[in-house]
């Protein structure tokens, strides 16, 4: 179904550490208006769409996030591939170190692993989209945020990249969303 190609959906290429910024960023891979939370909502819903535009656009958008993923994945890991064990304890990463070294764990800021329990999937496509379109609005929030914590241009342009596809998620969501209520469904 999927063709993989081995490259990012947009360069990341940092080249200054930055333990703190990593322990925020992670939020954006394993936090409620995260990366992998999109991913999977849109690919469970996109199989109660009520027809194959609908069912198109979430399988689109859900294998788009997990490419977003991938980026902040990178991202993250770059941030700390040099940082020693006192530097990830200093920024609030000690017990990140402790289970899981410099690998990388789903988890929001706080080290609150990922759970389903941020995303939703009811049956209803109107009420999914709704949802998907709060959930874009949410991250295209935090990516604003994040990008008024540094001011670092290798960890800018990728953050607002992302925060730009997530303006036009909403969009195509907001679209389907009309063409469904228009048509009674």
């Amino acid at each position: 179904m999927w063709k993989y190609e081995k490259k990012l959906e947009y360069p990341v290429n940092i080249r200054n550490k930055d333990v703190k910024m990593a322990k925020f960023l992670v939020t954006q891979y394993g936090g409620a208006n995260g990366e992998l939370a999109a991913a999977l909502r849109y690919l469970n819903q996109r199989y109660t769409m009520p027809d194959e535009k609908g069912k198109a656009l979430l399988t689109d958008i859900g294998t788009e996030e997990l490419a977003h993923v991938e980026i902040i994945s990178t991202m993250v890991y770059q941030l700390l591939k040099d940082a020693t064990v006192e530097e990830m304890i200093e920024a609030g990463l000690g017990g990140h170190f402790a289970e899981h070294g410099k690998g990388l764990y789903p988890t929001d800021a706080n080290g609150v692993p990922f759970t389903v329990k941020y995303f939703s999937t009811t049956g209803d496509p109107i009420a999914d989209l709704q949802e998907n379109m709060a959930a874009e609005q949410k991250a295209r929030a935090v990516y604003e945020n994040l990008m008024n914590m540094t001011n670092d241009p290798d960890v800018l342009a990728p953050l607002s990249f992302l925060r730009q596809r997530e303006i036009i998620h909403f969009t195509r969501f907001k679209e389907l969303h009309d063409e469904y209520k228009e048509r009674g469904l």
